[in-house]
């Protein structure tokens, strides 16, 4: 099913001319050797070229003719490849291997363009049958950039300042070559198609995925007997059958796969996870849509106010217009996540549904996160990475290389497909969330969210529905609640005490009175008296009052351990008790105390 989505999502652009076409490829170029008629190296362009907003080069991405899978075979590529295979000449250290490199680029080229009637590709054979490896190295036109390009940048041929890959003839003759190439493929009923069709032995190389192999990585592939089905053996013939699939079909999915994961407007990264997204029909606003709404972050095409109008009326099922073009909520969208795994990707997940319909499940997500915020917290929701981000280390502590980085990969994962399906939240958020306030003793806004949307969702925890509220609930007796507020009361009677103080009894006591309450409630409470004592009048009564009620909400014996699901309950009775000592009373600005 995701090749075929992929399949579908390339054909769409195909209609819409954005896409190259079958036997072509995009890739990232540096340098172009320029050449004469007759063969000699003139000149070395530089084809680097400062993105809008960047610092630094990067090289140009080209349409070239579709490049070939390598690892340690020897392989050419046409018109597009490196230096050891167009100068015989690199740092490797292996003088003998990139001399058949450029042996073996010589002979394609040869192949492909012996017989075009064209300038362009005569004057690259003779480039080929004049080129002397043993001198490269020392040639006067490569001196100015040899130690660049002996790192291994993609070259491209020139003649006389013209792009040999503009020449019409040069162009034919490698359509028709990789015809002919296919022709003597296996044929088999490909499982993405339905049609019978040559049968690719080996799929295309999906590159860019973060920490999987610089040269590409396979989404399909079969390199070892485990692998293999009976009498679908060895490299040769065997590999593809396994699992057939044309070579139409796997270079259409290979050229989507890599457009969308070289798209850093939409790819996301949620761990190692590469998260791509399309829409069946191709429409890029869709995908722009999508990452603001989930993924949150300003977008250069879309409004915060058409954003917001957008998603709720897609989410409930009705068409939206944006800049003029008109959204339908019937839309199919796909959500894939591929992670790197050795020399193959790891599907993490692979979610596809109505584009209104995962719209929906993404409000629906934000609705249960919602709670009150802290006056420095601005933004309107908690994207995705945000959330996960609250489950990592906020503190640095005295080992520095002991600092989290990123969420863990399998929990993020599972928190994505929650999100996307609406189902339900993986218990690890709620684990890893818990494990960071223990560790940092600080209930943030995002953590606080997280506990909400959780026992919302998950009602396996059976957390009364009372206490997952966007703001204080003060007329709630559930146990664990109440026991958050109280913890919040006595902290703040002893800042009020004593302002400026170094270490508060959240500091020596919040882990233990969320886990332990019956050991620690009664210590605080002894010290509460004292606290009081240091007010004035006023304040003392107020803070009394509000003790009273709350004690006066305990009508069962402190328990001497709190669950995990209790604990968290407590959190939310903290932070919602703490906010609303913040809350304003009116616009003047005084404080709620």
């Amino acid at each position: 099913m995701i090749l075929q989505a992929l399949c579908g999502y390339y054909d769409a652009l195909a209609r819409r001319g954005e896409i190259t076409p079958p036997g072509w490829s995009v890739a990232k170029v540096s340098f172009a050797l320029d050449i004469d008629e007759q063969g000699n190296l003139c000149g070395v362009i530089p084809l680097k070229i400062t993105p809008e907003g960047g610092k630094k080069e990067v090289p140009q991405s080209l349409q070239v003719p579709e490049q070939q899978k390598r690892a340690v075979n020897i392989c050419a590529n046409f018109l597009c490849d490196n230096s050891s295979y167009f100068l015989g000449i690199d740092n490797k250290g292996k003088p003998d291997r990139t001399l058949k490199c450029f042996e073996e680029a010589k002979a394609l080229h040869r192949n492909v363009l012996d017989t075009v009637d064209s300038p362009a590709a005569r004057a690259v054979c003779a480039f080929f049958d004049t080129w002397q490896p043993e001198q490269a190295a020392e040639h006067p036109v490569l001196a100015d950039y040899l130690e660049e390009i002996l790192k291994g940048p993609n070259l491209v041929f020139s003649v006389n300042q013209l792009r040999v890959l503009d020449d019409p003839a040069v162009r034919a003759a490698w359509d028709d070559h990789r015809s002919a190439r296919s022709a003597g493929a296996a044929s088999g009923r490909c499982l993405v198609t339905g049609r019978q069709a040559p049968i690719a032995r080996l799929h295309p190389a999906i590159k860019g995925i973060k920490d999987a192999q610089a040269t590409g990585a396979s989404l399909v592939s079969f390199n070892a007997s485990a692998f293999e089905s009976y009498g679908h053996e060895g490299k040769e013939t065997g590999q593809g059958l396994n699992s057939p699939v044309s070579e139409e079909a796997a270079f259409r999915y290979g050229a989507v796969l890599n457009r969308l994961i070289a798209d850093r407007e939409h790819r996301q990264y949620i761990g190692d996870t590469a998260v791509v997204f399309w829409a069946e029909d191709a429409e890029p606003l869709c995908q722009d849509l999508f990452s603001c709404a989930t993924f949150g972050g300003p977008s250069e095409v879309i409004t915060d106010r058409d954003l917001h109008d957008a998603v709720k009326k897609l989410a409930r099922g009705d068409p939206a217009n944006v800049n003029g073009v008109p959204l339908s909520p019937k839309n199919r969208f796909y959500v894939l996540g591929l992670a790197p795994n050795a020399a193959r990707l790891s599907v993490r997940f692979f979610l596809q549904d109505t584009f209104g319909q995962m719209l929906a499940n993404v409000q629906a997500h934000y609705d249960r996160l919602e709670i009150v915020k802290p006056a420095n917290v601005t933004n309107g929701a908690l994207p995705l990475l945000q959330l996960l981000n609250e489950t990592v280390k906020t503190v640095k502590t005295a080992n520095s290389n002991s600092r989290d980085k990123k969420a863990s990969p399998p929990m993020a994962g599972a928190v994505v497909r929650a999100v996307l399906s609406d189902g339900p939240y993986p218990v690890s958020l709620l684990e890893q969330t818990m494990l960071r306030i223990r560790a940092e003793q600080d209930v943030t806004y995002g953590r606080a969210a997280i506990l909400k949307a959780f026992f919302l969702k998950n009602r396996e925890f059976k957390v009364p529905e009372e206490v997952l509220t966007v703001e204080l609930n003060d007329q709630s007796n559930h146990l664990p609640y109440v026991l958050g507020r109280l913890f919040a009361v006595l902290e703040r009677v002893q800042s009020a005490a004593n302002p400026g103080i170094n270490a508060t009894i959240k500091d020596k006591y919040f882990n233990s009175a969320c886990a332990t309450p019956a050991a620690i409630f009664p210590l605080l409470t002894k010290l509460s008296q004292s606290h009081l004592r240091k007010l004035d009048t006023g304040l003392r009564v107020y803070y009394e009052k509000l003790i009273g009620d709350l004690e006066n909400r305990i009508r069962e014996t402190l328990p001497a351990r709190l669950p995990l699901a209790d604990q968290g309950t407590f959190h939310l009775g903290y932070y919602h008790q703490v906010q609303k000592f913040y809350e304003k009373k009116d616009k003047g600005g005084t404080e709620n105390v």
